[in-house]
């Protein structure tokens, strides 16, 4: 090593130590030493590690080609194609993915900001080049096929919603609602592109509840599709709390320091109640509604955002499901024990050991896992008059539980009071 360098080093690692100190501990300039290289070696890894997580995490790039590609070819259509392959106004921009399969990018369309979904389900499953990524998305749009008349296809869609979300009286006007979203140009036909894109569309289960809850407050407003991209509104927080430890990071941050951390970077606890007013609205939004009831099968945290005005809006719905769709996947499904019955993260029926079959009824309902969640977010800082009461009732509603056939009036009568014990806390304030 040239003098000069060996000089630098030195003066880097020890001139925080006077010489007379050096001579008297020279067991401290060995420790200082391996300390420093201990956090070299520590920020390496965490820079490898959020360079390895983008690469493999954030792959929009394949989403804009595949996409674009289709579009030309005349394969696929929508009201957003023209301002992402051609305009270029419809650009994205910092990655948010949290998986590789499913993209979703920040971005900008005509200037305002949104949030683009795209989704690479069977791109895994190839060998990665470009002509094979193609290949795959192509079974995407391979329905309806060349032929298929206008009644063929409301028929089709029929069916499939009947099957998504159950018999339901109002399904009719979904489709109607689903063809004049396919409408692009508005001529009052539906082309073969058109039709290929929706309805690959349908199969992605948020966009499939976007579309049914689309005059619901706190669901994002669908503002357009190419393909099977989509694009909405943007929600200001895209998480209850501000603070996403990475996983390569949470084993090295300690839990306690992470949750006192959100809690001190939390918004004043008047607007965490309207906050959590507007998601208890959401539960009873998706509680029996037009087209059936719909079960929250992963509550956390990531997936309930709130915009500028601290009203709630669901930033991720993939994991809200169709009580249909559960009971389809746990009728005649073989069990052991309870946990076999699952759909998703936490959507949980019992299971008859007699017959090892799974019953299809989910045992928590949507309001005791919202308030598992809620908990923390709402007794820091809470009143101290109303402290006591709000903990009794979240206790309460904790411990829902039972089939949702046997307890609506029940879980009405907990969400409500919940509901009217926060709204008077606030009520008649600047954060009404």
């Amino acid at each position: 090593m040239p003098r000069g360098l060996r000089r630098l080093v030195h003066l880097v690692l020890f001139c925080p130590l006077s010489k007379g100190l050096q001579s008297r501990l020279p067991a401290l300039k060995v420790k200082y030493l391996l300390l420093v290289w201990l956090g070299i070696l520590v920020a390496s890894w965490v820079l490898y590690m959020q360079y390895a997580s983008y690469s493999e995490l954030c792959r929009g790039h394949v989403c804009h080609m595949v996409i674009c590609d289709h579009y030309r070819r005349g394969i696929i259509s929508g009201s957003s194609c023209k301002a992402l392959c051609e305009e270029r106004s419809l650009t994205l921009q910092r990655c948010m993915s949290t998986s590789s399969t499913h993209q979703v990018y920040s971005g900008l369309w005509k200037e305002r900001p949104v949030v683009i979904k795209c989704g690479l389900e069977e791109s895994l499953k190839g060998d990665g080049a470009p002509d094979s990524l193609l290949r795959q998305e192509m079974t995407l749009f391979d329905k309806p096929t060349r032929g298929t008349s206008m009644d063929e296809f409301r028929e089709m869609l029929h069916s499939f919603l009947k099957s998504t979300l159950g018999e339901q009286p109002s399904l009719t006007t979904l489709v109607g609602r689903v063809i004049t979203l396919a409408d692009v140009n508005k001529d009052g036909k539906v082309s073969l592109a058109e039709a290929k894109s929706v309805w690959a569309l349908l199969q992605i289960n948020e966009f499939l509840l976007m579309v049914a809850l689309q005059e619901k407050e706190h669901t994002p407003k669908l503002l357009g599709f190419c393909g099977d991209l989509y694009v909405t509104e943007r929600v200001g927080h895209s998480s209850l709390y501000r603070l996403e430890i990475p996983s390569y990071l949470q084993a090295l941050v300690p839990e306690a320091l992470s949750s006192s951390l959100n809690q001190w970077l939390a918004p004043a606890w008047p607007r965490r109640a309207r906050i959590t007013i507007g998601l208890l609205e959401f539960v009873e939004e998706v509680f029996h509604g037009a087209y059936g009831s719909f079960l929250l099968c992963d509550a956390s945290s990531r997936h309930v955002g709130y915009n500028v005005k601290y009203d709630c809006k669901m930033a991720d719905l993939r994991s809200v499901a169709s009580e249909a769709a559960i009971r389809t996947f746990l009728r005649g499904r073989r069990c052991e024990t309870n946990a076999d019955c699952t759909f998703g993260r936490d959507c949980t029926a019992t299971c008859d050991r007699l017959v090892k079959q799974c019953n299809t009824e989910v045992v928590q309902p949507n309001l005791a896992k919202v308030c598992v969640l809620l908990q923390d977010y709402l007794l820091f800082g809470a009143p101290p008059d109303l402290r006591a009461d709000l903990e009794k009732q979240l206790r309460t509603c904790v411990t829902l539980s039972g089939l949702a056939s046997q307890m609506e009036v029940h879980h009405s009568l907990v969400l409500n009071n919940l509901k009217t014990l926060l709204w008077k806390t606030i009520s008649n304030t600047q954060y009404s």
